[in-house]
């Protein structure tokens, strides 16, 4: 891992941006995200590498994997921020520096949503900023590294 990597998650519904609500979650599609997200990794001198899944196991595993793969994490966890112990317990347990976002604020939302099971065992949490709120977490969690490192 001689190369800053960084592992971007999706969770679930995320695979719908651009026709889901886009009220709410604005009319980026998932795929003009990770794009992106792979200029700015480009300007930012780091690789991402992006992953989406609907399926909470799929999301354990890739943090799992990340071990020998990255050295932090973005992720969006989509509902499975305000219900998932297992997330929660695989970043905490594979000790990657990880920032969690949301296109969404969620605070501004339904109060079901305004808990964050994995906000205690991130660095920190941006929400609300659309698209860019991926960006914002890239750039965050590589200042953090190259700070940290």
């Amino acid at each position: 891992m001689s190369e800053l990597s960084v592992l971007v998650l999706h969770g679930p519904n995320l695979n719908l941006l651009g026709t889901r609500e886009p009220e709410v979650y604005g009319s980026t599609t998932l795929e003009g995200i990770n794009h992106s997200l792979e200029k700015e990794a480009n300007r930012l001198q780091v690789t991402v590498s992006c992953l989406q899944s609907n399926h909470e196991g799929n999301l354990v595993d890739a943090i799992h994997n990340a071990v020998f793969k990255h050295r932090g994490i973005v992720i969006n966890a989509g509902a499975y921020t305000h219900t998932s112990v297992a997330i929660r317990d695989a970043i905490a347990g594979v000790g990657i520096p990880t920032v969690e976002v949301h296109l969404s604020n969620i605070y501004r939302r339904e109060q079901f949503r305004h808990h964050s099971f994995i906000a205690p065992v991130v660095i920190g949490q941006i929400s609300g900023f659309g698209s860019n709120s991926y960006i914002l977490g890239l750039q965050a969690l590589v200042t953090y590294l190259r700070t940290e490192a």
